[in-house]
């Protein structure tokens, strides 16, 4: 247990956390949405620090960030908890856990030691990941303090649901992140994640302002978020952004509580792709059916094929210098 960063003291014993944009009022012994931040005395105490409930070497292609680092491993850790309630969760046994069973678990594995595996392993980065790393903030940012300074990177996989004073504070210290936009309708995270859109789309600029490396992933659900329209929406927000932002549509199967939808057609991600390339992005990625053309990377100026993948193993990698070696366009991303 570890004082909390991000909170504010306020009458009667209560705080206001403002890690994420939940902006929880605690009252004393009670704790916030994630179920991993608690009111003692007046002073907010994250329950985490340091209690690692998942530990891994991944590819990086695995966050999925294709134009980070391509190739590389990645040592990726998580906490128990999440401040999001997803009915669709595939890590919800760990995610959920603090509200489903009311239970903290978690092996202890300082930063220090975070680090150490990771160089040991081989691994360029360190990933915050598997549920959301904006609850385990303390953890995650005195992690990144010291993987920065033994030069690895550090990476985000997250709902993008911080505040703008939690990305200021962790940006100068965080090189990539993959942020689910979970789909582009408020009713959508009202209903399937109790959150709200806006926040996510707030940190999402902001974090490109911030110059950190972004990626995107959008789960696909059928009759939930995949009409033509909802996606063309979602695919000209991200050319805002920039198109040389990567969008990756994922394919999703039935699990936790929403086990009545089916799973997504393989033609509905080749549509969303599509619909992707038409609004102006320049890469746009099929996710969870290894084998589809969707998953390799094309030049977007003169369409040469660049980076052959099989689910995330790359085969052949052609880009030079950054470049296209047919017609010299740069491809956006960051290279070994």
């Amino acid at each position: 247990m570890r004082e909390a960063m991000l909170y504010e003291s306020l009458e009667e014993g209560k705080v206001q956390c403002r890690l994420c944009a939940h902006r929880c009022l605690i009252k004393e012994g009670k704790r916030g949405i994630c179920g991993v931040r608690e009111n003692q005395g007046g002073r907010l105490q994250t329950l985490v620090y340091a209690r690692a409930v998942a530990r891994n070497v991944d590819p990086v292609e695995k966050k999925p960030l294709f134009h980070f680092q391509p190739g590389s491993r990645s040592y990726s850790i998580a906490t128990v908890g999440c401040n999001f309630r997803c009915l669709f969760c595939q890590n919800a046994d760990i995610s959920q856990m603090p509200r489903d069973l009311t239970r903290i678990i978690g092996g202890e594995f300082p930063p220090e030691q975070v680090v150490e595996t990771a160089r040991k392993s081989g691994c360029r980065s360190i990933s915050y990941t598997y549920t959301e790393p904006t609850i385990f903030f303390e953890y995650a940012f005195e992690t990144a303090r010291l993987a920065r300074s033994a030069g690895l990177r550090n990476i985000f996989v997250s709902n993008g649901y911080m505040t703008p004073e939690a990305l200021e504070t962790i940006h100068p210290l965080l090189d990539a992140a993959n942020v689910d936009l979970k789909a582009f309708t408020d009713t959508f995270y009202k209903e399937q994640c109790g959150a709200r859109l806006e926040p996510v789309l707030e940190s999402l600029r902001k974090m490109k302002a911030l110059g950190i490396w972004v990626e995107i992933t959008t789960l696909i659900i059928p009759g939930l978020n995949d009409s033509n329209e909802e996606l063309r929406d979602l695919a000209r927000f991200i050319v805002e952004l920039g198109p040389e932002t990567p969008w990756h549509v994922s394919r999703f199967h039935p699990t936790y509580r929403l086990t009545t939808v089916s799973h997504t057609p393989v033609a509905t991600l080749r549509r969303a792709r599509e619909i992707g390339l038409q609004a102006g992005l320049h890469y746009v990625y099929t996710g969870n059916i290894p084998g589809d053309q969707g998953e390799n990377t094309f030049c977007h100026n003169c369409g040469k094929l660049l980076v052959d993948r099989y689910g995330f193993s790359i085969g052949h990698y052609g880009i030079k210098n950054g470049r296209c070696p047919d017609c010299q366009a740069a491809v956006a991303g960051v290279e070994m």
